[in-house]
């Protein structure tokens, strides 16, 4: 199974394609889709769900897992990425992948066993969990390979309470 993980944002969108095999969990693409804050809004807006259809079309995930939105003190930056979010959503949507949502907390439990843990912590999961030599920079693709892999701790955790 081929999950794409998605931490959406204006400037910086961070995404993680990983596939679940019979060997474990093997990265197949993580990086991010910037966009400049010299353009234009709503053409950032449209560069993002291009980029993300263009994941889509290359990788062909079976479904996403994105994280939750959770409301900030910045009302401004809490509404840009909603609406980055939206347009992920949308293109999610349109190529029919279902869409999984995890809140940063389950994120942080479901990679380090605590909810409270730092950026370094989850990046150091995600380093080791996929054995590289260093953590996928910047922050948003680590969250986005994070978020991805919380997404296959769930399924294998429902799975073994559902006894498959």
């Amino acid at each position: 199974m081929k999950i794409l993980g998605l931490d959406p944002g204006i400037a910086i969108t961070g995404f993680a394609v990983i596939e679940e095999t019979i060997n474990g969990v093997v990265p197949i693409i993580y990086g991010c889709i910037r966009t400049k804050s010299t353009t234009i809004h709503s053409k950032r807006l449209k560069i993002i769900y291009e980029d993300i259809n263009t994941i889509i079309d290359k990788y062909k995930p079976d479904v996403a897992a994105i994280e939750k939105l959770f409301f900030n003190r910045n009302v401004t930056n809490a509404l840009k990425v909603g609406e980055s979010r939206g347009v992920v959503s949308l293109a999610l949507a349109n190529n029919a992948i279902e869409i999984f949502e995890y809140t940063p907390l389950q994120v942080k439990q479901s990679l380090v066993g605590y909810g409270r843990a730092d950026k370094k912590q989850i990046q150091y999961m995600v380093k080791s969990e996929f054995k590289l030599p260093e953590a996928p920079k910047p922050d948003d693709v680590a969250d986005a390979c994070a978020i991805a892999l919380t997404h296959i701790r769930s399924r294998r955790l429902n799975a073994l309470m559902k006894g498959k």
